[in-house]
């Protein structure tokens, strides 16, 4: 492999001026203005900054399709036929009232990479792809990392198109509303693929702390999420006494006020959330007679992962002789992942040639890396988050410390395309 010498050849505060130039634009792309990002898949604000994304892609000089699932794609021919990509990206939706860093922040770097090859003439042998994901969150179709696994063909065709939002529209439905085209392919061949890097915002406070700009990932937790609906009877708040009341919110409350407990008792970090919560009929006046509410279960052992669901299951059939009936789905399950060990030494190597201090370090949190990780060679690296903050409108991280990232991101993708 050759080794490239580009450093020199990156202005970093052009780098920067372009980067927050796009951080901005997008950030303009949401459902709620001054309260944060809210960019939902397929909705009015996914169009605008899919439309921003792959203008800013065509610029760079790449080509641009999208997939049947709404991925975007911008590349960068190589000079070996049918030669497998180097893909550099992130998502790009948002969770309700976001922030305007998780995920566009690793589009951007990507885009930047795309940038600094066109710009510094480089010619890579193997492919380079920008890519920009779908529903990495699950704020509107429910499990996250919807594109990532669609891509890697862990998400079939009939699941996909079975998908609702809380208004029942589909998945198929959503996009053709915005003009996407749902029948294209969704799962991608894996030998089309030779490595996938990502950056992110860390989204906790370890490097701040730490005063270090650069995170390179070595593992990201497991992760599950379960969707639990209580079944109860409707009922008037004001006649119906007490102990004749078959309450499906007090239930659900019942039971989220103990995962507290169950993720004390596993220890090592594991934590458990509950993020989601909708109450039927929703009346002022009326005895609640189902509640859906999701579980979040993160560990870097999976053996945690499991003893708390089992004691979630444990918990609910400890309620069906109370007047309530409880099921429990699963739509999402994803083992602690490791990154590409020879893709994390690349990473350090990079980083230190070019002078910024790194952190080994775990993510705490899911991403489309860990899909990919089973699927490529996968490398992730993280930026420090202001405060520790992120899924809110204060999530801030300093556009310098992506342009250094995308500096190291651009030597690795250099090296692994074998750009001369």
């Amino acid at each position: 492999m050759s080794k490239v010498q580009t450093g020199k050849n990156v202005n970093l505060e052009k780098v920067q001026t372009r980067i927050e130039n796009h951080i901005d634009t997008l950030s303009t792309y949401t459902a709620t203005p001054g309260r944060g990002t809210t960019r939902l898949t397929y909705s009015q604000e996914d169009l605008l900054a899919r439309q921003y994304i792959k203008e800013k892609m065509k610029e760079a000089g790449l080509s641009v399709r999208e997939d049947g699932l709404g991925n975007i794609f911008g590349k960068l021919e190589g000079s070996l036929k049918d030669a497998p990509s180097v893909l550099v990206g992130s998502h790009f939706d948002s969770v309700p009232n976001g922030g305007a860093y998780d995920g566009p922040a690793g589009v951007v770097a990507g885009l930047e990479v795309a940038k600094l090859f066109a710009e510094n003439g480089l010619a890579p042998k193997y492919p380079l792809e920008v890519v920009a994901l779908i529903e990495e969150e699950g704020s509107r179709f429910g499990g996250g990392l919807m594109g990532s696994r669609g891509m890697a063909g862990l998400l079939t065709e009939e699941d996909f198109k079975t998908l609702k939002d809380k208004d029942g529209i589909t998945t198929v439905e959503a996009m053709e509303k915005i003009g996407l085209d749902p029948s294209l392919p969704k799962a991608r061949d894996q030998k089309s693929v030779k490595a996938y890097l990502e950056l992110h915002i860390e989204q906790g406070p370890i490097l701040e702390e730490k005063n270090i700009p650069i995170g390179i990932v070595e593992a990201i937790v497991g992760l599950t999420q379960l969707e639990v609906t209580v079944k109860g009877q409707a009922g008037h708040a004001g006649t119906t006494p007490m102990d004749r009341r078959s309450d499906a919110l007090v239930a659900a409350a019942g039971m989220i006020a103990h995962f507290p407990g169950l993720a004390a008792a596993e220890g090592d970090g594991t934590v458990v959330t509950t993020g989601r919560l909708q109450v039927y009929p929703n009346g002022a006046n009326v005895i609640p007679d189902q509640t859906v509410f999701s579980v979040d279960i993160r560990s870097g052992k999976e053996e945690h992962v499991q003893n708390v669901i089992r004691r979630v299951k444990e918990l609910a059939e400890s309620y069906h002789d109370s007047g309530v009936e409880i099921t429990i789905e699963q739509p999402l399950y994803i083992q602690p992942k490791e990154m590409n060990k020879e893709i994390v030494s690349l990473l350090k190597e990079k980083s230190s040639k070019l002078g910024y201090p790194s952190y080994p370090m775990n993510s705490g949190a899911g991403h489309d890396a860990m899909v990919f990780a089973d699927y490529t060679s996968t490398g992730m690296l993280f930026i420090p988050s202001k405060n520790g903050l992120s899924h809110c409108p204060e999530e801030w991280s300093d556009s310098r410390h992506i342009a250094e990232a995308v500096q190291i991101l651009f030597e690795a993708a250099a090296e692994l395309t074998e750009a001369e």
